[in-house]
């Protein structure tokens, strides 16, 4: 038995450790180069059946994704490509890196809802809800449609009004909902100083999304009138908004939008000085609107991009952060997720949407933030939406804690460069569309319309091709999903000189059109795939197709087996087309005999799914593949099916002949 000592064990002698001076994380590897991730990537493209030159230099070109006319996104950055002009420091002048030195707001942006219910009470009752569950500010649409002027004071009679700022979008009736906003504050015995918010005065942005026949120049005045009272009475509330998402809604690429709101406040400067108001006082009227769709990186070097345009365009007007102070000079922010990329079908992929538009404009250094709900597509919102709403963006600040950092895009080769870009780009644009005479001036002549209508086209062809997914209507869509039943928006169609698109509306028409078929007759149409030999050589085209044609409503039954099984499923499947899905090696084995029995068992049309030309089997009328146009392969599928586009029905038709009419108003000027 070992007996244990009462003295105390003396310790081990430590190892010396020496400490360097200076600690080189990743010291122990050898410094990568270019080159030789140059060599690895083209070895991974030729595995891939990708042609790869002797010239390495140009791999990078091979992997660029193009992100709008002039801007191309590389697939490596490095400090060789961070931007020559320094973004500055948070807090100061060009404002890149943030409007404050502790950022947008040390303990979160402002939370900003939208509401537009046309029922006051509701409103009311909605509005509390939302402030007491993590809002700090409410945005209220007023006009046809939407909130009335006179349920401004029932909508805010709860509301303190020096704690929560309000954000007014009455459109042509902004007169009358400043002065019952003023009346309201004056009732309520409220500290005129104390009020904050914006009176949302866009006569420019009305014009473009709204009403094709605004009256530019008499809104311009009303700003002007309204700005300086706000000035004189209530120092925190500015009299203009402009609204980018009107630019965003028609298909603007980034820089277009960017250069919209940039030529729209030159415009609104003008207006403002013009009626008596200083440079400064001026730019502290205005604040701006930006879409946050669902492209996080995009936005963030938008928002960093624009305070920095924004503050070129001050310091071009003798105003500078050193004697106009950050607060007048800086770029006030107003990011709200994408209402354009919102879906009517599975809307619950819209929170995930809206997630990631909060998360861009957070980072991009927002003073406000809105998430549209994510049932916003189908009609007014629920108390459910709204709350999912709002508590992304309390998820974001308080668990996340996003905001506790300042800029933290600030250092990323790719963002910087990426700010940079968009800034030249919008630049250039800004400056093309002053030397035609201002915003107005290429708004009423339609040449703003065509040149936005091209980027859109550009993006459509990616949409239609599916290059540029939408997930849960072009990718993976669910056709047994039960929509929820929302109130109808009855706001009036808007009339403005830009159309409205939506990236979504071209296929949720096939679906609508596919739905009503199958809400007529009993049956849905189909496409009948068959999958030939084993399922290791079947399943990945099989896969694809199935996403195509349920894309646009089309079910899939699926049979397999020999020639003959495969022709008894396709009878019994009741439709009249059929596609083939297999590896090339199986197609060339295969395809001739099962295609052949297909067309004996009553098909109409075979097609196969691979790109065309890598095999040649009989009896193949066409093919499907990853890039072919899916709304065509869809549209011409339906009609041969016997689908009648006037069983779209109600929904399908104001859905989308609204938006085609518009995007014809836009081609013809």
């Amino acid at each position: 038995m070992t007996q244990l000592s009462d003295q105390p064990a003396e310790p081990a002698p430590q190892a010396s450790i020496p400490v360097p001076d200076e600690l080189v994380l990743g010291g122990e590897f050898p410094e990568p180069e270019r080159g030789q991730w140059r060599e690895l990537v083209a070895g991974v493209l030729r595995k891939s059946g990708r042609e790869v030159g002797e010239d390495l230099g140009a791999v990078e070109d091979l992997l660029v994704t193009h992100l709008c006319e002039g801007i191309d996104i590389a697939p490596l950055y490095t400090a060789e490509d961070a931007p020559a002009a320094s973004a500055g420091v948070p807090g100061l002048a060009p404002f890149v890196r943030s409007s404050r030195p502790l950022g947008a707001n040390p303990d979160g942006w402002d939370v900003r809802a939208r509401h537009a219910d046309p029922d006051a009470e509701a409103t009311a009752e909605a509005v509390l809800a939302d402030l007491a569950n993590g809002v700090t500010s409410l945005w209220l649409v007023i006009g046809e449609g939407a909130l009335p002027v006179e349920g401004l004071s029932t909508v805010l009679k709860d509301v303190y009004l020096d704690l929560a700022p309000i954000a007014l979008d009455a459109g042509p009736h902004s007169r009358e909902a400043a002065e019952a906003l003023f009346a309201h504050v004056a009732e309520r015995h409220v500290d005129a100083a104390a009020v904050s918010g914006t009176l949302g005065v866009d006569p420019l942005g009305w014009l473009a999304a709204l009403d094709a026949d605004t009256d530019v120049e008499a809104g311009s005045a009303l700003a002007g009138e309204l700005a300086a009272r706000c000035v004189r009475d209530h120092p925190r509330l500015r009299a203009v908004t402009v609204d980018a998402t009107a630019y965003h809604g028609a298909g603007a690429d980034p820089a277009q939008e960017l250069a919209c709101s940039l030529a729209a406040g030159v415009a609104y400067l003008r207006a403002l000085t013009g009626a008596g108001l200083s440079v400064t006082d001026a730019l502290s009227q205005i604040e701006f609107r930006y879409a946050a769709p669902a492209d996080q990186f995009t936005t963030i070097a938008k928002l960093r991009a624009a305070r920095g345009l924004w503050a070129r365009v001050a310091k071009e007007c003798g105003v500078t952060g050193d004697n106009g102070g950050a607060a007048e000079t800086a770029q006030r922010q107003h990011a709200v997720s994408s209402e354009a990329a919102l879906t009517a079908r599975d809307p619950w992929s819209n929170i995930l949407r809206g997630t990631l538009g909060c998360f861009g404009a957070g980072v991009g250094g927002a003073d406000a933030v809105t998430v549209l709900p994510f049932d916003t597509a189908l009609g007014l919102p629920d108390a459910f939406s709204r709350r999912v709403a709002r508590n992304t963006q309390s998820l974001l600040v308080m668990e996340s804690h996003l905001a506790r950092v300042v800029d933290p895009g600030g250092g990323s080769w790719y963002v910087e460069s990426l700010t940079e870009a968009l800034a030249q780009r919008a630049w250039e644009v800004f400056t093309g569309i002053e030397r035609a005479g201002g915003l107005a001036a290429v708004l009423a002549d339609g040449s703003l319309a065509r040149t936005i209508g091209d980027a859109w086209r550009e993006r459509e062809q990616r949409l239609a091709e599916r290059v540029e997914p939408i997930t849960g209507v072009s990718e993976f869509p669910l056709l047994s999903e039960k929509l929820p039943t929302r109130a109808p928006v009855t706001r009036p169609a808007p009339r403005g000189a830009l159309p409205r698109v939506r990236p979504a509306a071209a296929f949720e028409a096939l679906r609508d059109r596919s739905d009503a078929h199958a809400s007529s007759s009993g049956t849905r149409p189909a496409v009948f795939l068959a999958t030939l030999g084993p399922a290791a050589a079947s399943t990945a085209r099989a896969g694809f197709a199935t996403n195509l044609f349920q894309s646009g409503g089309l079910d899939t039954p699926t049979g397999g087996g020999s020639a003959a099984e495969i022709a008894e499923a396709f009878a019994a499947s009741g439709t009249s087309i059929a596609c083939l899905c297999s590896s090339d090696k199986v197609y060339a084995a295969q395809g001739a005999e099962v295609a052949a029995a297909l067309a004996e068992a009553g098909a109409k049309r075979v097609l196969l799914a691979g790109p065309p030309g890598a095999v040649d089997v009989p009896g193949i009328s066409g093919n499907v593949y990853a890039g072919c146009n899916a709304i065509e392969v869809l549209t011409s599928t339906l009609d041969e099916l016997g689908v009648s586009v006037e069983a779209d029905g109600e929904r399908a038709s104001q859905r989308a002949s609204a938006s085609e009419e518009r995007n014809d108003r836009g081609g013809e000027q």
